[in-house]
């Protein structure tokens, strides 16, 4: 193993280029050879319901993310942010989340946590209502 590794984003694998899922899912992770970390870049087209209305929660990870472009709307629980570029978000584990883009730009984010070697999430599903401002599929 290299003591430093580049590694271009867009290059990774977008888990959700042949979904219905609107956005980017590219996690970096492996190519990054990282030991320590998990690093996912998500990419959230404008108007768009990233996680379409579900949430997820981690039973043992706490998670970073980072917004570097656009404002997403958060859900918490059952407490709802608007969180703009510029912004680093840290969550709980055990706290149910789910991000939405209801604005008129892409929004980019970065998730970061522990790396851990077995799955760790728990899909929520009817988390939060649709809404108007955010469609839930591609087309």
């Amino acid at each position: 193993m290299s003591n430093y590794t580049i590694v271009k984003a867009d290059n990774v694998f977008d888990h959700y280029e042949n979904s219905d899922v609107p956005g980017e899912f590219r996690r970096l992770t492996p190519e990054l050879d990282s030991q320590q970390l998990a690093v996912t870049l998500i990419r959230v087209p404008a108007h768009s319901d990233f996680e379409q209305s579900t949430g997820h929660f981690h039973d043992e990870i706490e998670e970073i993310y980072i917004v570097t472009k656009g404002v997403l709307t958060m859900r918490f629980d059952d407490s709802i942010e608007k969180v703009s570029a510029g912004h680093v978000v840290r969550v709980a584990p055990k706290t149910i989340r789910s991000h939405r883009n209801e604005g008129n730009e892409l929004v980019e984010m970065w998730a970061i946590s522990k790396k851990i070697d077995h799955r760790d999430a728990t899909k929520v599903d009817d988390f939060w209502p649709p809404s108007d401002l955010a469609k839930q599929t591609k087309s």
